[in-house]
């Protein structure tokens, strides 16, 4: 199974953007993930099973693409993540402080609370896309929502102060 690019480009073109930038950080460099991992489905030869396995696969390479690029000694592009986050909309500020949470996470927890929560992918499904076991998942999920949780309410007893 083979579905066309230009289909696949107009599902999924934000999901891999949103992957890449969780591992990027970086606008510029998410776009260029985004391109270059449709690129890579458009002229690859290989045969998917169904939808679920093109997504998985688009997800994998976006994820294995940005972190080539955050490896990468010459990147060059790079804007302070408070900056972005004010170029998005948000419905309301605390969804955008979240937001800003959630992006300081480790990449690790942060890239499995994205695939889980946005995503909404079970953990088998992030096993998998991400090459790690079940179990391992589960733990990224408990210790990046315990991050959270502290980031949060350390926050929200600074506010009361």
């Amino acid at each position: 199974m083979k579905t066309e690019t230009e289909v696949l480009i107009d599902r999924y073109r934000d999901n891999l953007f949103a992957v890449a930038f969780n591992v990027c950080k970086n606008a510029a460099d998410a776009d260029d993930v985004v391109q270059e991992t449709f690129i890579q489905y458009h002229t690859s030869e290989k045969e998917f099973d169904s939808e679920q396995h093109i997504k998985a696969w688009l997800i994998r390479t976006a994820i294995n693409r940005a972190i080539n690029i955050t490896r990468s000694f010459w990147r060059r592009r790079s804007m302070p993540l408070e900056d972005y986050a004010q170029t998005l909309v948000f419905e309301t500020p605390e969804a955008g402080n979240l937001f800003e949470v959630v992006m300081k996470l480790p990449e690790k927890y942060r890239v499995a609370i994205h695939l889980f929560y946005y995503e909404d992918y079970s953990v088998r499904e992030i096993a998998g896309i991400l090459k790690v076991t079940e179990g391992n998942v589960k733990v990224r999920l408990t210790r990046g929502r315990k991050l959270l949780k502290k980031t949060l309410k350390e926050e929200w007893s600074d506010d009361e102060s």
